[in-house]
């Protein structure tokens, strides 16, 4: 190989290098501004403290199947990033040439809710800064915390933040109270709400439901006979 590719190559991996580190400083930068608004610990005692939180041991276990399921199969077994998810994702979204899935998991998610939901910085940037968020939460919190955070923080469309909420905006009860039709439908609005609320488009809202419900027979949570009863209860709509 010619002197001056070897060159070439070297000269593109120093800038790689720069730019990642430089990218990975704002981030961290970001996330130390975050935290000295307020300590992890309070923003969480925050959240805990509205009148909506709801622990995780009062859900129906088919939600929260539902929720590991569809957002993070491997939620319990991987650390504060999870590499498999992303490399995934990242094969995914190349052979189909768009963004059809994400990487995050449910950690990131909620540590984007808790502090950088509102951010309109670059995106890179606050990504940073949610991983470094996630693994204070890791660290600081154990993994059902981290899940009834998620499940109390996330956004359902309509205004709805949390579950609770949602349920009782959407389906008129308790979140305590649903069923596994009505789990499998709630777990797959927060991936995109402006596009699975049931206000906005029920078909898209019963299609999601279907891709929840695949998942948990891939993932052991529900028989096929189970989904097939599932799927029975959707309602048929017209073209």
């Amino acid at each position: 190989m010619k002197k001056w590719i070897i060159r070439i190559i070297l000269l593109l991996l120093l800038v790689g290098i720069i730019a990642g580190s430089y990218i990975i400083y704002q981030g961290h930068a970001m996330y130390q501004e975050a935290l000295s608004t307020i300590s992890l610990s309070d923003k969480v005692e925050k959240v805990r403290q509205d009148s909506s939180y709801v622990k995780l041991d009062t859900l129906p276990l088919d939600y929260k199947n539902a929720v590991v399921s569809v957002e993070d199969r491997r939620f319990y077994e991987h650390g504060p990033i999870d590499l498999i998810a992303i490399g995934r994702a990242m094969i995914t979204n190349i052979r189909y040439g768009k963004f059809l899935e994400g990487g995050s998991t449910i950690s990131q998610q909620v540590a984007k809710n808790l502090y950088f939901i509102s951010n309109d910085t670059n995106s890179m940037y606050r990504k940073i800064a949610e991983v470094f968020m996630a693994y204070d939460l890791e660290k600081n919190y154990k993994k059902d915390e981290i899940l009834e955070l998620y499940m109390n923080t996330i956004y359902f469309g309509d205004g709805y933040y949390g579950i609770e909420e949602a349920c009782l905006g959407y389906l008129k009860k308790n979140a305590k109270d649903m069923n596994l039709y009505e789990a499998t439908q709630m777990a797959g609005i927060p991936n995109a709400p402006s596009v699975y609320a049931p206000t906005v488009n029920l078909k898209l809202t019963l299609s999601r439901q279907r891709k929840v419900v695949s998942t948990m027979v891939e993932n052991g949570y529900l028989s096929q006979e189970q989904a097939d009863e599932v799927i029975a209860k959707q309602p048929k709509l017209t073209q």
